[in-house]
């Protein structure tokens, strides 16, 4: 029987996003430039060795585990899950296990895994289905975005100061140029300045704004949050934008997503103010932004994951030369 997974949110997430493995990856990276095949054995020998060992919990974790929760809101074995977590590593069966031993060490309900020794997992997203994708490794991540089969992030390292997270929630914090939506309203105020892009927003208030790379993703959860008891405004899913724009750049964001049919919980137009501190009040289990300006203030606090754009974004080129 074909397992219908159009409601389901389906999050692709590697395994070192899932668990701290930056000690081991680091390793094999080492001794990888100096002779990949002695790495090779090293790396299989080690991981063998301590694959009975704990895994601290990685960046993505916090909303795994969160999400998973989900769950116990399904009616019945015969309504397909609510939410479904895939394991994407480029470890072997064989040096996978470790990764599969924490995964039952934690109670986490993840039931699907690929496991392709080396070869890059982005190819088997679309196969399972995955509307999110998050990752440490900056190659795949860009792949994926370039590509364009789903949402994807490089995430940072897990957050040092960060407080314990309601696990009968799920927050997440957004974007919202280049990220929610496209990148053109970002383009014109980084190349004709601040004042144009407010008169640009203001005056086309009401054409809705493009879809950016992340708005399928928020679609799904919008649809996720229908199938959830309760009205929408007390969903376990809240969802919240967090954008440099302000007045009279504002209209323009609520009016898309009333136009799309989404409900979103919180919206702050910051204005130059730094994201960082909202978010430590919000407590989002995963920030999603396209400028490292705005991440890495806020990665020491909060899980915070890089939308990064297509290779061929003329924003990309905007900001490289910019050295933003």
């Amino acid at each position: 029987m074909h397992l219908d997974l159009t409601d389901t949110l389906v999050v692709g997430v590697s395994s070192t996003a899932l668990f701290d493995l930056s000690k081991t990856d680091r390793m094999f990276l080492e001794k990888k430039d100096l002779d990949p095949d002695t790495a090779i054995e090293e790396y299989r020998k080690f991981m063998l060795e301590h694959e009975d060992e704990e895994l601290a919990d990685g960046t993505a974790m916090p909303l795994v585990r969160s999400l998973l929760n989900l769950n116990q809101y399904i009616e019945g074995a015969d309504f397909p899950p609510i939410v479904e977590v895939v394991i994407m590593s480029r470890n072997s069966p064989e040096t996978g296990v470790q990764i599969l031993k924490n995964i039952r060490r934690k109670n986490l309900t993840i039931t699907r895994s690929a496991f392709t020794a080396g070869e890059p997992s982005t190819s088997y997203l679309d196969a399972f289905y995955v509307d999110l994708f998050l990752t440490t490794n900056e190659d795949d991540a860009q792949t994926v975005a370039d590509s364009g089969v789903c949402a994807a992030a490089l995430v940072k390292k897990p957050p040092t100061n960060s407080e314990q997270l309601d696990e009968k929630q799920v927050r997440f914090a957004f974007d919202a140029d280049a990220v929610l939506f496209s990148e053109d309203s970002e383009l014109v105020n980084q190349t004709d300045g601040l004042k144009e892009f407010w008169r640009v927003e203001d005056e086309k208030q009401d054409i809705p704004l493009a879809e950016g790379p992340y708005a399928n993703l928020l679609k799904k959860l919008s649809k996720m949050q229908e199938r959830l008891p309760g009205r929408v405004e007390f969903s376990p899913v809240k969802l919240a934008i967090m954008t440099a724009r302000n007045s009279p750049a504002e209209m323009r964001v609520i009016k898309t997503l009333r136009k799309w049919g989404i409900y979103v919980d919180q919206a702050f137009f910051l204005g130059g103010l730094q994201k960082s501190r909202f978010l430590k009040a919000f407590k989002p289990h995963i920030f999603f932004d396209d400028q490292n300006a705005h991440l890495e203030p806020a990665a020491g606090d909060v899980p915070s994951a890089q939308v990064l754009y297509p290779s061929s974004s003329a924003l990309k080129s905007v900001i490289d030369k910019k050295g933003v």
